[in-house]
């Protein structure tokens, strides 16, 4: 199972801390005048206007959450992501973009480029792998007597797949994916909790997890032919399961269509509201989805927001990734 459950406290706190950070802006002279007077310590809490051009002051990812939560902070573990990646203010991260009425990615989102950490090491590492694999594959059309076992039983998933157009060509790839590998979590199969695999390290084993389905289904995918720019693997939370998840989206036609090993029957990802997307993965690396939050507040609410000076918001213990 992808080992995502911590990180949905991480994408909160980004999009929201950016989001916040906007509302804030037009407090940002107020506030540096405030600190400059050494004998007025700034209050704890400030009551935010509507946004102006001023610099955005920025908070730590506990007072974020308990604002838009309404409790008392609370320390947050990082599952996958680096936590040095993520000291320091949010200044320093790319800021979202709310979402157009008509977005090109998945769940009508918009996505920005992940900090580096953990999910791009682990993504690397499996691309690399896919490469690999992809040569194997070439190797097997042209001599099938020197092609691997797991090798040949993928390749006759593809050609199945080619002889198909559309959406008929993405359910067969779903489906004989879906039953080639048994579901097998990556604690019983590694003896470790998160492991990404290629795939024919996947079809060797037979076994494999949510992840390892999307990755198979991805390089499939790109063997018959669909193009990269037309795919993402998705990272997420299943709330019908309240699990971490991973699927595969394929646009088509202007849709997105999730490609689930829980499901053998293809959804749009409108359909898809059990899925919570938080990480998008494709040819470009690693992409942290933007919710807007800064549309669900009026504009004419003010919002009351506790402010911290930097200095105290870069204090994270690495050893245990607490902030």
């Amino acid at each position: 199972m992808f080992a995502l459950s911590k990180e949905v406290f991480v994408l909160r706190a980004v999009t929201a801390a950016c989001a916040l950070a906007l509302v804030a802006a037009s407090h940002g002279d107020a506030l540096a005048r405030q600190k400059s007077q050494s004998a007025k310590p700034v209050d704890a809490l400030v009551r935010i206007e509507p946004p102006s051009s001023a610099q955005p002051r920025f908070f730590t990812i506990n007072q974020v959450l308990a604002q838009r939560d309404g409790t008392s902070p609370r320390p947050i573990r990082l599952a996958s992501i680096d936590v040095g990646s993520l000291r320091g203010s949010f200044s320093e991260l790319p800021r979202p973009v709310v979402a157009p009425a008509e977005s090109s990615e998945p769940f009508g989102l918009s996505t920005f480029r992940a900090p580096n950490g953990l999910l791009w090491a682990k993504w690397r590492g499996v691309e690399a792998q896919i490469q690999r694999d992809i040569e194997v594959l070439r190797t097997c059309r042209s001599d099938r007597d020197q092609c691997p076992a797991e090798a040949r039983r993928y390749l006759a998933v593809i050609e199945s797949a080619q002889a198909h157009e559309g959406r008929r060509r993405l359910d067969e790839i779903n489906r004989a994916i879906n039953m080639s590998v048994r579901y097998t979590s990556d604690l019983a199969q590694h003896g470790l909790p998160d492991v990404w695999s290629s795939p024919l390290a996947t079809f060797a084993s037979g076994r494999g997890d949510c992840e390892d389905y999307a990755i198979a289904k991805y390089v499939a995918l790109l063997e018959t032919g669909v193009s990269g720019k037309d795919m993402r693997i998705l990272l997420g939370n299943d709330t019908s399961v309240r699990e971490a998840h991973a699927v595969l989206a394929v646009r088509q036609g202007g849709h997105w269509l999730v490609l689930d090993n829980r499901r053998s029957v293809i959804l749009e990802d409108g359909e898809s509201r059990h899925l919570v997307p938080l990480f998008a993965i494709d040819r470009e690396g690693v992409k942290l989805f933007a919710a807007p939050y800064a549309e669900r507040r009026k504009p004419a609410e003010p919002a009351l927001v506790e402010v911290v000076p930097a200095s105290q918001s870069d204090a994270i213990p690495a050893e245990t990734g607490e902030f």
